[in-house]
């Protein structure tokens, strides 16, 4: 009995460092029907290339109701279909937000839900944006009746810094239920004031009554400038966890500031050229599931696509402390970056040094092949592990030096990636298995997601003319342990043994500080509030290194940009073995050997 425990101890240490596979994957194809019509595809800005439309996806706190949201056909009208969250069947009687132009967010209520969208001010409204131009909303349901709705843009929000609206929200929703407050973080552009035709963000707070709450060092009318990547996530208190991706050359972990101010937090340097940074964040119908926190901690993990950054100049146009950088590839890869809370990046910041030929040593690929990455999203299992995932062209055909890529789909990929950021196990593929919604962590500890079941076609723009709909989606689901039930099992192909870990999943209850699980000692820097009078705190700055063992150092290409390939196996940057896999598990190893020696 002794030695039979002892090998089971040993068989789940070893399949807790596998990864995952497909037998993780479990899919539900079609089983949704939905009331109304649904087109799947929503062009990207400038190239017209394809994008999943998103297709919000909420599970209530107690677990017992699930909600989906779609953009009717028409591309007027957003339904909101309950599900059962065990099956992914419908149940009740869809619910129609008429006039709405996007399905932007969703949050789910044991007793309803809240949607974040975008829609025309009622004719005649005083100050009202013109041409019809769609204003940021949202709305609160109660048992399928309409609570309250409270505009978040438009006449009378942030008057004195100019009135904006929302013709492309690609923004999120979230909720704290510590704090009974929404926040939700979308692009706007302003039709008065000194940014009048210019693009921007906003972050708005709203309370359980439906008040617009304005809170000072939280909410904001205008902060990246020309927004191309939201991701955002609940904390217990406001301000909540934001990042942005803006049009002079980074991306922002702008939790304190809610801006692009040089003496922020920058995650990482990209090549921006005429308004765009290569859609890190997903680009048009993007925004959503980048940004996961860890259940019952204060740590977060980020996940984008990025090209990498070489040859570090000043921005002249912004000056000093801001940088622009050329791509080091051609295609995009999948990066992650993890935080010890909402204000602290793990690690080096990327540099603002002029000068710098290197200018992303600090970042953690996720992958480092030929292929154009795309779609990535993080989501956490629980407290220690998360799932990313992204999309992969192979031979990417890449036309535009700050935009998608096109070429031949070669599947979707699932990796799971520890709390301190190294990768377990392999990634392993799916060519019909797609992320096109919110991914969720059920009750049970699995990620979940919707998605259409059809065949994806990243070869070329998006065809003028009708374009196919849909009245089922499907869902898809990730697990540590092996799934044994699926409906439908995505083809797949794997080059990693089946993970037998377990992790649980719980409702986040844990207070925010800003020393959070860090080893380093702290220190402080200025964040300056964008407010009319410049208001300076001190807050802890970088406090921490991942406390992980470098296992390798790959060499780093630094080619000019004039030279620039198309190989991101030189993108490489240190590879760590995963705390508790290679070395741990070897321990282990001998430790049960010994053990069952000293048995005999």
């Amino acid at each position: 009995m002794r030695g039979t425990f002892i090998l089971y101890l040993l068989s789940a240490a070893l399949g807790a460092s596998a990864g995952l596979t497909s037998s993780n994957l479990q899919t539900y194809v079609d089983v949704l029907a939905l009331d109304s019509a649904f087109n799947p595809i929503k062009e990207s800005y400038w190239t017209g290339y394809p994008h999943h439309r998103r297709t919000p996806f909420a599970v209530s706190p107690d677990g017992k109701s699930a909600y989906i949201a779609y953009l009717d056909s028409s591309e007027t009208d957003v339904h909101i279909q309950q599900l059962d969250p065990t099956t992914f069947k419908a149940t009740g009687t869809t619910v129609t937000v008429p006039g709405g132009k996007e399905a932007g967010g969703l949050v789910a209520h044991n007793d309803g839900f809240a949607l974040l969208t975008n829609e025309a001010m009622p004719s005649g409204t005083t100050n009202a944006p013109p041409s019809d131009t769609p204003v940021p909303v949202l709305y609160r349901y109660t048992d399928g009746k309409q609570t309250w709705k409270t505009w978040l843009g438009g006449p009378g929000v942030h008057a004195a810094d100019g009135l904006s609206a929302s013709p492309d929200l690609n923004g999120d929703l979230v909720y704290s239920e510590s704090e009974g407050l929404y926040g939700a973080y979308f692009v706007v552009t302003d039709y008065t004031g000194d940014a009048s035709g210019h693009f921007g963000d906003s972050i708005q707070y709203v309370t359980n009554a439906g008040e617009l709450d304005t809170i000072t060092g939280a909410s904001s009318s205008w902060g990246c400038s020309h927004n191309t990547g939201i991701a955002f996530e609940a904390a217990d208190q406001a301000p909540f966890a934001s990042i942005c991706a803006e049009d002079q050359g980074a991306i922002w972990l702008n939790t304190k500031g809610q801006g692009m101010m040089n003496d922020g937090v920058k995650i990482s340097n990209e090549n921006t050229t005429n308004g765009g940074s290569g859609e890190p964040m997903g680009g048009m119908s993007g925004s959503y599931s980048a940004l996961a926190r860890f259940a019952d901690t204060t740590k977060y993990i980020f996940a984008w696509v990025s090209r990498g950054a070489i040859d570090v100049t000043e921005n002249t146009w912004m000056g000093d402390g801001y940088t622009h950088v050329n791509n080091r590839t051609n295609g995009r890869n999948v990066a992650i970056s993890l935080f010890t809370d909402k204000y602290t990046k793990v690690g080096a910041q990327a540099t603002s040094v002029v000068g710098t030929e290197d200018g992303d040593s600090q970042v953690n690929w996720i992958t480092q092949g030929s292929n154009d990455c795309s779609n990535a999203h993080a989501a956490t299992f629980g407290t220690s592990s998360a799932l990313v995932t992204w999309e992969e062209i192979s031979n990417p055909i890449c036309d535009y030096i700050a935009m998608g890529c096109r070429g031949q789909f070669a599947g979707s990929f699932f990796q799971e990636v520890s709390s301190d950021g190294s990768k377990v196990g392999d990634a392993f593929s799916s060519t019909d298995v797609y992320v096109a919604g919110d991914m969720v962590t059920m009750s049970d500890g699995r990620i979940c997601w919707p998605y259409v079941s059809m065949e994806w076609d990243l070869s070329q723009a998006v065809g003028f003319g009708t374009a196919a709909t849909y009245q089922k989606v499907s869902f898809a689901c990730m697990s540590t342990g092996e799934s044994t039930n699926s409906t439908t099992t995505a083809s797949a192909t794997t080059t990693s043994a089946t993970s037998t870990k377990n992790t649980a999943t719980a409702e986040t209850s844990a207070a925010e500080t800003t020393a959070a699980e860090t080893t380093a000692a702290d220190t402080t820097a200025a964040i300056v509030e964008p407010t009319a009078t410049a208001k300076t705190t001190t807050v802890p700055a970088e406090q921490a290194v991942q406390t992980v063992t470098t296992f390798t150092t790959q060499a780093r290409q630094t080619s000019k940009p004039n030279t620039v390939v198309a190989t991101p196996s030189s993108v490489a940057s240190a590879q760590a073995i995963p705390t508790g896999s290679a070395q741990d598990t070897l321990d282990f190893i001998r430790a049960v050997f010994r053990f069952l020696v000293g048995s005999n």
